[in-house]
């Protein structure tokens, strides 16, 4: 809901349990006013009214208060807007109106040409903020930096920042630290999303996991990005994120020609950490997953099982076991297309190998349905290896640069994707792949950060970094539109390319390229922190681990762990006992009963993966599902009880595990006992409300 002021210059947006107020004074200066726990607008108006503080000889009022500081005049932060031309450098707008269009608010601006629109929009309790420019002059405008928004907190002391960072198969894992006076940035320059950091950061005072204001911000975008978090000479702090890394050239608008910025989404929570991150999930749930309704199945991945040595009669064999297991989709990873019996060749190659498959891959579907399963492929459309065919027919396709060296890496290079024939023919390619046999899943992977990325006669600031993502975005769109029945998954060598931007456009994510159960339990920990489990794909695999760091633990363990989130099996099945199987088939049975719950329920982190017993709660209805697991038990002492979350405390609840009828206010405040002894142990409580 928008509420405005009967001057129309104060305005008030409203949620279930927040509000988010801004004001333009006399001058045109766009000031923040209040993002916190609902007010009505009177309050806002009463906030506007409130003097700056006066100047200081070296700092303005401004500074830390102007809700999207753009470049020039009395500013000294980290600008959201750096515009030139031939003339000028800055900007100097005059507001020019405003309009409310269903639930999205758009403030006009204008300078010299370029007009300035800030998009506003409410969704629950989380505010989506986004910029458009339109170049509407006649000379060219170029964007040094254009940045969807900036966040303004209110005064504390004492801000805590908390991010998610990593690295390849160590993603997502959890950091909090005290804010200092200065700047922090994350980002990438990499090309995507990147493993090392999660386009989100959190910020509090005091807050608890369950208890305490948390400010959250996520941006949707995922190409290369940067969030800065500042905290200026007079403490104030603001946070101010957009795309691309640096202010290095964005782009150029030409006469007649717009930019939009990807949506850079934040909320207030004083519910804690596990408030926000509840308030994130059902906002992602209900706007952004695709047919977040329909839960997701169990898969069976081939990779780690047989890497690039397949067949299509291995292959059926690994699907009639992980039929007999209750596998709902078998997914053949890479090594079915052109020369890929290696990673040194065949990407860009999008027809099934003759010799592998030689009818084609409708054979091997045709047989996975019959099992009762879904089928589905790998994919890595946006790379090409140099030995393929598409590269000797194309070799001006791939990011380049005159005269400099050439990089390869995984013994790939990267597709400049911003070419319109590039477009068209990863099209025609992959329509016709999805046509020429029954899928279900397309896996699309990306293993390659940008490294030379140029295209030769385009001149500078060349479009290729952000028109790269926009032209994956589009065909995911025009492939989803032609193909409406496909799921996709969106992976970069795991963690890669995580954003609320992909997450729009598949129906999962490969949460890390680790599938250790142990190691998964602090990244999936980081994960839920924003996104859901209904999008954390999460694989049960061998033991000994073999991808990784050849860890021992038991099948119990491994279920238990990945049944946090979309459960998948990838580990050798022709392998595994038939007292394995057996056990494996009554976990993903089980899993099936509980998914409801844990894909679309309220999750609790009841501890946190640090310790030696880590667990989480998931809560639908008057269904509730716990999952712990113990990592060791230490000197023989007793396993910690579970204090249960989001119970009604007048309920009784009954354990099907145990047939013990409990009270809710007894889990609340003296927990549920696990049971859990050794090392490497798990368990699944189901809680029904009677």
């Amino acid at each position: 809901m928008v509420d405005i002021a009967e001057n129309e210059r104060t305005w008030l947006l409203s949620g279930p349990s927040s509000s988010y107020a801004l004001h333009l004074t006399e001058e045109d200066e766009l000031l923040h006013l209040h993002w916190g726990p609902s007010i009505a607008l009177v309050d806002a108006e009463a906030l506007a009214v409130r003097p700056l503080p006066g100047y200081w000889p070296f700092e303005t009022p401004l500074d830390g208060r102007e809700e999207y500081p753009v470049e020039g005049g009395p500013r000294f932060v980290r600008p959201a807007l750096s515009v030139r031309t031939e003339e000028r450098r800055g900007t100097e707008w005059t507001f020019t109106g405003h309009e409310v269009e269903g639930d999205e608010l758009r403030l006009r601006f204008w300078d010299a040409g370029l007009a300035i629109t800030l998009h506003y929009r409410m969704r629950g309790d989380v505010v989506e903020r986004w910029v458009t420019l339109d170049n509407e002059g006649p000379a060219r405008v170029e964007l040094l930096r254009a940045d969807a928004a900036t966040w303004t907190l209110p005064d504390r002391e004492g801000w805590r920042l908390s991010q998610l960072h990593g690295r390849w198969a160590a993603e997502s894992r959890l950091t909090s630290a005290p804010l200092t006076h200065g700047e922090k940035v994350i980002g990438s320059r990499r090309g995507h999303t990147g493993h090392q950091h999660l386009p989100w950061v959190a910020l509090d005072t005091d807050a608890t996991e369950e208890r305490g204001e948390v400010y959250g911000c996520a941006l949707g975008w995922s190409g290369s990005w940067r969030i800065a978090v500042a905290q200026l000479p007079d403490a104030r702090v603001q946070i101010t994120g957009g795309a691309g890394y640096d202010e290095s050239g964005l782009l150029m608008l030409e006469a007649g020609e717009s930019y939009t910025s990807p949506v850079f989404a934040g909320l207030w929570s004083d519910g804690g950490f596990g408030g926000a991150s509840r308030t994130w999930h059902a906002y992602q749930r209900a706007h952004i997953i695709p047919d977040a309704d329909r839960d997701r199945p169990v898969l069976f991945n081939s990779w780690e099982a047989t890497n690039f040595d397949i067949s299509e009669d291995q292959q059926s064999a690994l699907a009639r076991r992980a039929a007999a297991i209750g596998v709902e989709l078998f997914v053949v990873d890479d090594g079915w297309f052109g020369a890929r019996t290696s990673d040194r060749a065949g990407l860009g190659d999008w027809t099934p190998n003759p010799d592998r498959f030689p009818n084609g891959l409708k054979p091997l579907a045709d047989s996975v349905h019959a099992l009762g399963m879904q089928f589905g492929i790998w994919v890595e459309p946006e790379m090409i290896n140099p030995d393929s065919d598409l590269y000797r027919a194309h070799p001006d396709w791939v990011q380049y640069q005159s005269g400099r060296k050439r990089t390869e890496l995984r013994n790939q290079l990267v597709l400049n994707l911003a070419r319109e024939d590039v477009q068209e023919y990863l099209w025609e390619q992959l329509d016709a792949l999805l046509s020429s046999a029954p899928i279900d899943y397309v896996k699309w992977d990306f293993n390659r950060c940008f490294t030379d990325a140029g295209w030769p006669g385009e001149p500078y600031p060349q479009r290729l970094w952000v028109d790269h993502v926009r032209a994956f975005y589009a065909l995911l769109d025009r492939l989803r539109a032609a193909h409406p029945g496909v799921a996709f998954e969106s992976c970069s060598g795991g963690g890669g390319r995580i954003d609320l931007g992909v997450m729009s456009r598949t129906d999962q994510v490969w949460t890390s390229d680790n599938t250790d159960p142990l190691d998964r339990l602090a990244i999936q920990h980081g994960f839920t922190q924003i996104h859901p489990a209904r999008v954390m794909a999460a694989w049960v695999t061998d033991s000994p681990n073999t991808q990784l760091n050849g860890r021992f633990s038991s099948l119990r363990f491994r279920f238990v762990s990945s049944m946090a989130g979309v459960l998948g099996v990838g580990g050798d099945l022709a392998e595994w006992s038939e007292e394995e199987l057996t056990e494996a088939g009554e976990w993903v049975e089980l899993y099936k009963e509980i998914r409801p719950v844990v894909q679309r329920g309220e999750l609790y982190r009841l501890r946190p993966p640090e310790g030696g017993l880590s667990a989480v709660q998931y809560v639908l209805g008057d269904e509730t599902v716990v999952l712990a697991c113990l990592q060791a038990q230490s000197y023989g002492e007793p396993v910690p009880a579970l204090r249960l979350r989001g119970l009604d405390p007048t309920a009784s609840y009954e354990c099907r595990e145990t047939g013990e009828i409990h009270r809710g206010a007894v889990l609340l405040h003296h927990g549920l006992r696990a049971g859990l002894r050794g090392d490497f142990d798990a368990a699944v409580f189901r809680l029904r409300r009677i």
